[in-house]
């Protein structure tokens, strides 16, 4: 189906549930709606969690996910897919073969953890995140965590990117954009193919509610491709609307709150 003036870009989400409302599928259509496109939805698991962090998690079988994927993608049709958690190799392996034969850029978020510490992929899977999902990725985004368990690089100060995204790129996604909030001093993410090299900076906002910085930011990027921006303009757009975000979250609960999606409206 040719997208229309009538109808709006379209973005499909494969990821978990958070039921909390600050990350997972929950943000990433949160996202989505902020940016303008339709976003659709695959669950590939369901989570007890909240500002504290993750009581339980229930994976659905791969059947589910093909079905819910095929279900979207055949009627509706996408202009780019975001992935977030995939808790098995099972889970990977299908998700990789589905964006295999999808004609449209992945953004692959590789969750490995969640904000709170709480693992959210098997360490069986690590391998076919490897070999399977980051081949697939037209944008790769792993934090330094994440980076850390793909590759073995840990990554300490700008130097260090670079040796990761040069590692994480050996995986074949065609843009890497490794994280660098984790480090000390103001934000600085670096996107690069390998042959272009982007120094996204940004400045760090004094607000510890910041769960689901990865997935929105992951999905941003998917919305803005889906818009027709190439992957550089999407990224800056992308960083611009999370570090909004991040500046606007709020506190929920007893923990780390969420950043604030909708901070554009009520910004004005």
């Amino acid at each position: 189906m040719p997208k229309s003036a009538d109808v709006p870009a379209r973005v499909l989400t494969v990821a978990g549930s958070d039921s909390g409302g600050g990350a997972g599928i929950q943000a990433d259509l949160k996202t989505m709606m902020a940016h303008g496109v339709h976003g659709m939805s695959v669950l590939t698991a369901v989570t007890a969690q909240n500002s504290l962090g993750v009581q339980g998690a229930w994976e659905l079988p791969a059947e589910a996910v093909r079905a819910q994927y095929r279900s979207v993608v055949d009627d509706i049709g996408v202009q780019a897919v975001k992935t977030g958690m995939l808790s098995s190799a099972v889970l990977v392996e299908t998700v990789a073969e589905l964006l295999a034969s999808t004609d449209a850029p992945a953004v692959v978020d590789p969750v490995g953890v969640s904000k709170h510490g709480d693992p959210l992929l098997a360490a069986e899977a690590l391998d076919s995140v490897r070999t399977k999902l980051l081949p697939v990725a037209a944008v790769a985004t792993p934090n330094l965590d994440e980076v850390a368990q793909l590759t073995g690089v840990r990554v300490e100060d700008e130097a260090g990117m670079r040796r990761a995204a040069a590692a994480v790129l050996e995986f074949g996604p065609r843009w890497a954009v490794i994280k660098g909030g984790h480090l000390p001093g103001d934000p600085v993410d670096l996107l690069t193919d390998g042959t272009e090299e982007h120094w996204l900076p940004a400045p760090r906002h004094d607000n510890r509610h910041t769960h689901g910085t990865g997935c929105t930011l992951a999905s941003a990027i998917a919305c803005q491709l889906a818009l027709g921006q190439e992957v550089p303009a999407a990224v800056r757009h992308a960083k611009a609307y999370v570090t909004g975000a991040i500046m606007a979250g709020f506190p929920l609960g007893s923990g780390i709150g969420p950043v604030d999606h909708g901070w554009r409206t009520r910004n004005g």
